[in-house]
């Protein structure tokens, strides 16, 4: 009887299906190695069969990703290209005012009206520029947006075409949202009305042209006083004082220049000079003409004592003088006319022919009793008689003073010279003080009209909204109808096709932070390659000034008050206190508050972002609207052609050439320089 086997099997155990797989050992059988081997290798085979298929699956979505950002490429051109315009714009609409000012500025200022006038008419010219300028640039700016939809698809379209290969293919492009223009140029075209700062600044010319000449008469008449008080050779006032009167020191005071001079110097002087000449005469002398002289010299002193006392000198705040020299009397006809004439100062004597008057009462022919004083204006009348022996008469006083007056040695001939000269600087320092009050008035008025236009030119800055500025969304299909490789699968795997796919993104642009210290407002005024040289004179500056201001339009904004006031600083000329000074000073308060905001000018790049977003703010639904895109969708075709089926007529506006966007006209010169792009490069494209 057995009681065991060799396999450790039961004796007589039937055979099965699975005695192919392992032999009598418990071991495996060749059949099922290469059952198993097979299996394995169908099963790597099938796993990378699956693999290739979902990953060329999900690279619909790449192309689709890589669409919207073609589009959103094209508006981020568009925005620098409509940023860069409105920067030029104000700009150079701030050049403008600000050069307006320094002719306001220099028209304030006597001496300088024809560098304000010039300034003025270089003003008027940047902002004439200026509206060429901004005529063109919102007009090419309108033309360039209407083709932005175009060359978003364009572009998206032709980002879409690069990225087929390896048997596969694609269709589809990106479309703006809004699909539509909803920007606002209408501020570029807002003009600055400089009729009432050209108004006023001729106005200041003709007054600073008025103060300039009666400046002119002051100074002359000041110097000419001086000369004659001071200043002359070899005789003066203070020459003749210190010799007749023997007036020195404190009473008698030299003045090296005009600079510290004025008329009341010569004034303080008479009165020293006709007290010490009064203190010093005697009505003496041997013969009765002797007698005469003195009696005659003493009482011009006396006369001569009292006006000078009485007059004066006074200088005003308001830059105004009141000279109130006394003119002395030089001959009979002026005697008459002064106090001389009339002042009983003559004694008389009874004589035989009647009352009669003498010089004095020492007078070899007053005989007779004394019968008190009269005038000489009582002898001319008759009323007294006049003496044969001194022979006093208004001749005889009028002679005192004329010689003295008539040549170079006398005081009063200096003193004659000294009071016209007061009187003309009096008249002068009026119109002066008139003039410089009405340039006061003016200057205020200018301020308020550089405000008014400044505001006008700042107010509003352009609405930028164009196609695409909420995102690009881009929608990509796959044919179907690809097969999978069978290189290595055919053994193992019936041959099978990559189904039919479709894809959506969407993209938005976002400011890219290593752009914020860009250079593209530096680089577009370098290029325009203008220099001063085309300007020249009194307008070296301004096309410095321009590109400060418009490298100045990003974050740095608040740099126009600085900037301006220096151009302003560098007027030569203006002095301070003076009312060109004033006016300055205001300009520079008004571009400090001018309150322009910063200009975010970091460039826009594309980025991806939640589709749904990008819908929703473009009012679509989702779902249906990627479904009716899809739906729509050539399986080939032109940009033209996707377009036309997405419901964007392209027209004429892709192509290979440039749209002139803008005329930049070069003030003070006949240049105009054309602003253009490249479709192809504001599209993206390759």
């Amino acid at each position: 009887m057995t009681t065991g086997s060799r396999c450790g099997a039961s004796v007589g155990r039937p055979v099965t299906v699975l005695s192919a797989f392992r032999d009598d050992e418990g071991g495996f059988t060749t059949v099922a190695v290469a059952v198993a081997l097979l299996l394995s290798l169908t099963l790597v085979f099938a796993a990378a069969s699956a693999g290739w298929v979902a990953s060329r699956s999900s690279e619909v979505q790449d192309v689709a990703d890589a669409a919207a950002l073609a589009g959103a490429n094209s508006v981020a051109s568009f925005a620098t290209v409509a940023q860069v315009l409105d920067a030029c714009v104000l700009s150079l609409g701030l050049t403008g005012m600000v050069v307006y000012g320094a002719g306001l500025v220099a028209s304030c200022v006597p001496g300088l009206t024809t560098v304000g006038a010039r300034m003025c008419a270089a003003g008027g010219q940047i902002l004439e520029a200026r509206r060429g300028l901004a005529r063109t640039a919102a007009s090419g700016l309108e033309r360039l947006e209407a083709a932005l939809p175009a060359l978003v698809v364009a572009n998206s379209a032709s980002c879409v075409a690069a990225n087929e290969g390896e048997g596969l293919s694609y269709s589809g492009c990106a479309l703006p949202v809004p699909a539509t223009s909803q920007s606002d140029f209408s501020a570029l075209l807002a003009d600055v009305d400089d009729e009432p700062l050209d108004d006023l600044s001729e106005q200041m010319r003709a007054v600073s042209l008025e103060a300039e000449e009666a400046r002119e008469r002051a100074d002359e008449a000041l110097e000419r006083g001086w000369m004659a008080d001071c200043g002359s050779k070899p005789y003066s006032l203070f020459e003749r004082a210190g010799t007749l009167a023997g007036l020195s020191g404190a009473e008698n005071p030299y003045h090296a220049s005009p600079e510290t001079w004025s008329f009341g110097v010569p004034l303080m002087r008479a009165r020293a000079y006709y007290a010490a000449r009064l203190s010093a005469e005697d009505v003496a002398g041997p013969t009765a003409e002797e007698l005469t002289d003195a009696a005659c010299r003493r009482a011009f002193y006396e006369y001569a004592l009292g006006e000078v006392r009485a007059g004066s000198w006074t200088e005003r705040q308001d830059g105004t003088v009141e000279a109130d020299l006394p003119s002395l009397p030089r001959n009979a006809a002026e005697t008459r006319a002064c106090a001389l004439y009339t002042q009983t100062l003559w004694p008389c004597t009874d004589e035989e022919g009647g009352r009669t008057l003498h010089s004095s009462a020492d007078c070899p022919g007053a005989t007779g009793a004394p019968s008190g004083s009269a005038t000489l204006a009582q002898l001319d009348s008759g009323s007294v008689a006049p003496c044969p022996e001194c022979r006093m008469d208004v001749g005889e006083m009028g002679r005192v003073a004329a010689a003295s007056t008539s040549i170079e040695n006398g005081f009063e001939h200096h003193w004659r010279i000294i009071v016209e000269a007061s009187e003309d600087y009096e008249a002068a320092r009026d119109d002066l003080a008139a003039a410089e009050a009405r340039t006061r008035e003016l200057a205020e008025e200018g301020e308020r009209a550089f405000e008014d236009a400044l505001g006008q030119l700042s107010a509003e800055r352009p609405v930028l909204c164009p196609p695409g500025a909420w995102g690009c969304v881009a929608v990509v299909s796959r044919a179907e109808g690809t097969v999978v490789p069978t290189e290595l699968t055919a053994s193992f795997l019936s041959s099978a096709e990559l189904p039919a796919g479709a894809a959506v993104s969407a993209a938005v642009l976002a400011p890219d932070e290593a752009t914020s210290e860009n250079n593209v407002l530096a680089s577009f005024f370098d290029s325009l390659s203008v220099s001063d040289s085309a300007l020249g004179g009194a307008l070296d500056g301004v096309m410095g000034l321009w590109g400060s201001l418009l490298v100045g339009y990003g974050s740095a904004y608040g740099r126009v008050a600085e900037v301006g006031g220096g151009f302003l600083d560098r007027l030569d000329g203006v002095l301070g206190g003076s009312v060109g000074a004033w006016l300055r000073d205001q300009l520079k308060g008004v571009m400090h508050d001018l309150g322009l905001e910063p200009v975010d000018m970091r460039l826009r790049k594309p980025v991806l972002t939640n589709t749904q977003d990008v819908l929703d703010r473009g009012g679509y639904d989702q779902v249906s609207t990627v479904r009716e895109l899809v739906a729509r969708l050539p399986d080939s075709g032109s940009a033209a052609d996707l377009a036309r089926a997405l419901g964007v007529e392209l027209g004429d506006a892709i192509g290979a050439g440039s749209l002139t966007v803008a005329e930049l006209p070069i003030p003070g010169t006949d240049l105009t320089i054309p602003l253009t792009v490249e479709l192809s490069a504001a599209g993206g494209s390759p």
